[in-house]
């Protein structure tokens, strides 16, 4: 064969995988946020260069994205404090304090720009009630098979926060 019909062959045969439909590149960014995905980092800009992370070098969570336009999201610190009462309604006023500065639980309504890679995130309910006060935005930084980065510009406190998630299997 002559090169130039190999090469327009490859060409042919690339953009034909491309396009295949159900892969990742030929569905739009709503259909690739669909699933569960475990929270792997967790980091915020403070000043003086300073990164927080709230949940732990190691933290736990999960973000799940529904294909009806729901979400949940709920991330904790793995080294939480047990209540040394066992009521959960009696925690030491330290034990309340870990517990609430080292957990978030958030859930709602959700709509995609495909042109922005913004996520609307509108609160039904939080365990940080000032996340109420307006919808929360999230732009999609990269999205492959199994790994979902997200930036929150509009950070409560503080600035900037980076999301790392891992798809669930």
């Amino acid at each position: 064969m002559k090169l130039r019909h190999i090469l327009s062959l490859s060409v042919i045969a690339t953009l034909g995988v491309a396009f295949v439909p159900g892969t990742a590149m030929s569905q739009g960014l709503k259909q690739q946020l669909v699933g569960t995905w475990l929270l792997s980092s967790w980091e915020q800009d403070m000043p003086n260069n300073q990164k927080l992370h709230r949940f732990g070098e190691n933290p736990k969570g999960y973000n799940v994205f529904d294909a009806n336009g729901r979400f949940f999201v709920t991330f904790a610190r793995p080294d939480l404090p047990k209540i040394a009462s066992k009521d959960p309604n009696k925690p030491t006023p330290e034990e309340a304090t870990a517990i609430a500065v080292g957990s978030i639980a958030y859930y709602g309504t959700y709509i995609v720009d495909e042109a922005t890679k913004i996520i609307s995130m509108k609160m039904e309910s939080s365990t940080f009630a000032n996340q109420m006060e307006a919808d929360q935005r999230r732009t999609v930084t990269a999205i492959s098979a199994t790994e979902l980065k997200m930036e929150n510009t509009g950070a409560l406190a503080g600035g900037g926060i980076r999301y790392v998630f891992k798809r669930a299997n």
